[in-house]
């Protein structure tokens, strides 16, 4: 089954890297289809930005899981990824839904510090005894997530 998060956001690329790096997917990269549709007229310059060294959809990014299938030449993943879009208006209350990240190891502290070096920051620390342990964070736009144990 392939599915895909949807998340708003003022700046899709940015977001994309970010989450790219702290869940290990990779950036999608549409720059092969970009240039095709530019060729033959079908999208207007206006629709493109550069980013990354290539050539990407003004207001769209995507990441996916490294090992699912993806199309070659949208870059499309065919699997578990999730899709940044831009929209006018800024993040407003909490989340609904939120991104667990787990540390393999347990350490949530050493997770929270890495994805901290990444640009996101700390909330609050939660532990609820053997229920669990995490730390709620919110990315470098302000969605929140957490950082938990494996």
């Amino acid at each position: 089954m392939h599915w895909k998060l949807v998340i708003d956001c003022r700046d899709a690329h940015a977001l994309a890297d970010f989450w790219a790096v702290a869940l290990e997917y990779s950036v999608e990269d549409p720059g092969a289809l970009v240039g095709q549709l530019l060729a033959a007229g079908q999208l207007p310059e206006a629709a493109v930005v550069e980013h990354g060294g290539s050539r990407r959809f003004r207001g769209l990014a995507a990441i996916r899981h490294p090992e699912d299938p993806f199309d070659a030449l949208s870059g499309t993943g065919r699997g578990r990824r999730i899709l940044f879009q831009e929209v006018p208006e800024e993040k407003r209350g909490k989340n609904r839904l939120h991104i667990d990240v787990a540390a393999p190891d347990g350490d949530i502290d050493a997770l929270a510090d890495r994805l901290e070096a990444l640009g996101a920051s700390r909330v609050d620390r939660i532990d609820q005894g053997p229920a669990g342990r995490w730390w709620v964070m919110r990315d470098p736009e302000g969605n929140e997530f957490c950082a938990a144990g494996g």
